[in-house]
């Protein structure tokens, strides 16, 4: 990372831009060509590791994207507020992001999928007492991203 003063080195900073983020940017690998999909997510992160929980249709571009190939990375953003100056030059942007790389597995084991999808939803709605019938389950692709590295990186608005 180029600009160092901006690098997070605690967890607790992870962990607001986890929170915050309610989207995470999923590129991949489309016959050759980058692919870029904005998807709602759930996370577990313990110490280092960052695993994200995502859910799709059982069919379409992604999913052939990446079952020919499981590597991807990851970008995720909020905290947004535009910084004036008195010139154009001067002007920016304050901000919060994590940025990272993986490897999707698909999650098969139905209690699995279960704990995933409600790692989604209680990082989405802030509520835990979801119920998934098993059919519901048994429908839908669920997936992890089990981070190989990761960065986060912020800048805020001076006062």
């Amino acid at each position: 990372m180029r600009r160092k003063d901006r690098e997070l080195i605690n967890q607790e900073d992870y962990v607001q831009i986890l929170d915050t983020c309610k989207v995470c940017r999923i590129a991949m690998i489309d016959n050759g060509k980058p692919y870029v999909v904005p998807m709602n997510f759930g996370y577990e992160l313990k110490e280092d590791e960052l695993t994200l929980y995502l859910h799709c249709a059982s069919e379409g571009r992604k999913i052939t994207a990446l079952t020919a190939n499981n590597e991807v990375c990851f970008e995720m953003d909020c905290m947004h507020e535009l910084i004036e100056g008195k010139t154009a030059c001067a002007y920016s942007y304050s901000y919060a992001s994590i940025i990272g790389d993986g490897k999707v597995e698909f999650i098969e084991d139905l209690q699995e999928r279960e704990r995933a999808l409600e790692a989604i939803m209680k990082h989405q709605t802030g509520k835990n007492s979801f119920l998934f019938e098993e059919a519901m389950i048994k429908r839908v692709t669920v997936f992890k991203i089990v981070a190989t590295s990761f960065t986060g990186k912020s800048r805020k608005k001076q006062m």
